[in-house]
């Protein structure tokens, strides 16, 4: 839905919004589904599904993304002034997954050392990439 809202708010030329920051947002989503893919994928694959199968679920689960983003750029002068309150409770609820589910699960590995390190890193990059591209 934010990539909506950022594609939107440049249509109804919302102070602030630029082509480049909404590229750079859904640059970034995109980025972020190639895992997300994976954690469906992987797993069913695992489970025997064909290669096809298994990546077409993983596809299929990020369906609702382009869907959200066309309702996003519908509705982001109706419900402006609910964007930041809703944004924040997505961020909240993605913050919540990692926390309760993500790092525990990474912490039932061998190497949790290594678990630890990646996480890091992955904040490190994830602050470079926010400072980088503002």
């Amino acid at each position: 839905m934010s990539i909506g809202v950022a594609f939107g708010s440049i249509f109804y030329g919302i102070e602030g919004a630029t082509v480049s920051a909404a590229i750079m947002l859904a640059l970034g989503i995109g980025i972020q589904n190639f895992p997300e893919g994976s954690a469906v994928s992987l797993p069913l694959r695992r489970e025997g599904l064909s290669r096809k199968k298994a990546f077409f679920f993983g596809s299929l689960s990020g369906i609702v993304e382009p869907i959200s983003a066309v309702i996003g750029a519908i509705l982001v002068l109706k419900v402006q002034f609910l964007l930041p309150i809703l944004l924040s409770f997505a961020a909240g609820a993605m913050i919540y997954v990692v926390i309760q589910e993500l790092i525990p699960e990474s912490q039932t590995n061998k190497r949790k050392n290594l678990m630890a390190l990646f996480t890091i890193l992955g904040f490190v990059i994830m602050m470079i990439f926010d400072v980088a591209l503002g």
